[in-house]
């Protein structure tokens, strides 16, 4: 399976395409970031993210995009502005019909690190390790988006393994001697007359 992060931003939107081979690796297979002007007006900017990411896309075919959750940013401004963007990212991924999933802060940072309240250089070092890099992948956007990918994988995958270990179970009565058929909800047990 191959999986674009994007992790969104109004100067920086990141992003990082990772495979999942068949042996459970995982591989970087690029990575970086859109950069835009804060000088440029919105639309500019939005529509700028919009073709690098429909580029990507394209490029890469992944077959599924990861985009971090909305948080609670510093002030409301901020908040819509990354909203946009991650409006943008959602439009360019549901273009290519490919599906999007969201990932809250914490989910990712316990996926890649196995502990939620992670501080953000863990995380870089745990992408790092993951991926196999020789260095910490810069800009720091880019490794945050490969951090988003790497949940995704992590997540998609333990599903899969639920979905097969629930197939795979055979029900059997825990007392053969006694199995009968389930009692329905409100239906009062018979009482068997004592034996002589």
């Amino acid at each position: 399976m191959r999986v674009l992060g994007i992790d969104c931003g109004t100067e920086y939107t990141g992003y990082g395409v990772v495979d999942l081979l068949t042996d459970d690796s995982l591989v970087c297979i690029v990575c970086g970031a859109i950069k835009v002007s804060p000088r440029h007006p919105m639309p500019t900017r939005l529509s700028r993210i919009s073709i690098g990411l429909q580029e990507l896309i394209s490029q890469h075919r992944p077959d599924r995009v990861a985009i971090e959750d909305v948080f609670y940013a510093a002030n409301v401004k901020s908040a819509l502005k990354l909203g946009q963007v991650r409006g943008v990212a959602m439009l360019a991924a549901a273009s290519a019909g490919l599906e999007v999933a969201e990932y809250s802060p914490l989910s990712i940072k316990s996926a890649v690190v196995g502990y939620g309240r992670a501080e953000k250089h863990q995380v870089q070092q745990m992408v790092m390790r993951l991926l196999n890099l020789e260095q910490i992948p810069e800009p720091a956007d880019a490794a945050d988006a490969l951090a988003i990918a790497i949940c995704h994988l992590h997540t998609a995958a333990t599903r899969e393994r639920q979905s097969d270990s629930n197939h795979d179970l055979k029900y059997a009565p825990c007392h053969p001697e006694r199995s009968s058929p389930p009692r329905v909800r409100g239906e009062r047990r018979s009482r068997r007359p004592p034996t002589p």
